[in-house]
């Protein structure tokens, strides 16, 4: 079985799904689509992204500069595309069996009872 990708990782990947971006572009988008899960700084970032390069999960995709600040961008390989695929099905397996589990619950112990007349 492969190791749950941790939440920096999975955001980072799914971002990249979409399309190719920037440092600071992977920043703000993994907030935003985590809804404030994740909120990396600069450091952490280009230590998770330089640990997924080495993986095989993400590749560079260019360099330019942009008013005087060089920008590196990133794209998501297809390994880092099947490893993603992967944790999502496992996470959704995983939602359906809580769920299953949920509207199978017996009554809370001590919970008011319905009154019949």
């Amino acid at each position: 079985m492969t190791a749950q990708l941790t939440p920096p990782v999975f955001w980072i990947l799914t971002c990249l799904a979409s399309e190719r971006r920037h440092g600071y572009d992977i920043l703000r988008a993994t907030e935003e689509a985590s809804g404030g899960e994740v909120s990396l700084r600069v450091t952490s970032l280009y230590a998770a992204l330089e640990r997924m390069e080495r993986d095989g999960l993400i590749v560079v995709d260019g360099e330019e500069t942009v008013n005087g600040r060089a920008r590196r961008y990133f794209r998501i390989s297809p390994a880092g595309s099947e490893r993603l695929d992967q944790e999502v099905t496992r996470m959704e397996q995983a939602a359906r069996a809580a769920r299953a589990s949920m509207a199978r619950r017996a009554p809370v112990f001590g919970a008011p009872m319905a009154v019949r007349p």
